[in-house]
């Protein structure tokens, strides 16, 4: 935290230029950071409400769109961090062997561009969210909270993994082999809280996708608090604990090593 804090400027200034540096070249700009998220969003939901008639079983009066982009919209932040995000220390590998640069401050530089089209994404979701005649109300301020906690987590997580990525490749392919199986089994298209398999139920709350998944359902659809759901707090708080841990640990046992390996 301190490293960061005494690099913020140019962390922040990094992000920015990843951002601009990642559509650069495109007439369109940044319209293809949104093209591909609508695309998919209008896929699930034509297939899930329209051709499973899955809008039909949730027995609420909120349009089912609204449930699907919550949790979808959250999955690109974390797939992005999932992907690219496990191994910044080889996409910025000049500020790790060229430029005495913070090691913690690498991924928050990765975390802040994403987290910029994340941002962009939730107004696309607010601008549904009034569309389909929901009204304001102190629910929605549960949004940038789970975006908050979402870029914390998923910043440490990119730290821990990158370490263990630069040593390993064998890690890196793990976790993108996990990425998919990830995003079926953590309640992403699914209500976890309907599934009756409590055995189940009690795993998913220890998943941190489900989390986050649950909260912004909880602003947009559900309109109840995240607090009202204590299991997936319990879960959450668990895990981040145990991750904060490891990173640390991971941390200090790899940082020395990265410069030499890359």
């Amino acid at each position: 935290m301190k490293e960061q804090w005494e690099w913020r400027k140019q962390i922040l200034s990094l992000g920015l230029f990843d951002l601009k540096k990642t559509s650069a070249g495109a007439v369109l700009g940044s319209f293809w950071f949104f093209a591909k998220p609508a695309v998919y969003i209008f896929c699930f939901w034509f297939a899930l409400e329209v051709g499973l008639k899955s809008g039909n079983q949730t027995g609420s009066d909120v349009p089912y769109i609204l449930w699907l982009m919550g949790g979808l919209i959250p999955w690109f932040y974390m797939q992005d961090i999932l992907g690219a995000g496990i191994d910044v220390f080889k996409r910025y590998s000049y500020l790790v062997t060229k430029i005495k640069f913070p090691l913690p401050g690498i991924p928050t530089i990765y975390s802040i561009s994403t987290m910029i089209i994340q941002a962009g994404l939730v107004a696309a979701l607010l601008i549904v969210f009034f569309l389909c005649g929901q009204t304001a109300d102190w629910y929605l301020l549960q949004i940038p909270v789970a975006m908050v906690l979402m870029f914390v987590f998923f910043d440490l997580f990119s730290l821990m993994t990158s370490c263990l990525s630069a040593i390993s490749k064998d890690f890196k392919n793990l976790l993108q082999t996990l990425s998919t199986p990830l995003f079926w089994l953590s309640g992403v298209i699914f209500d976890v809280y309907s599934m009756g398999i409590p055995a189940i139920e009690a795993i998913l709350m220890f998943n941190p996708v489900t989390f986050f998944v649950t909260m912004y359902r909880c602003a947009v659809y559900d309109k109840m608090w995240i607090w009202e759901k204590p299991e997936a707090i319990i879960g959450f708080v668990v895990v981040f604990i145990l991750q904060l841990i490891a990173t640390t640990i991971i941390y200090k046992r790899t940082h020395e090593e990265v410069a030499d390996v890359l």
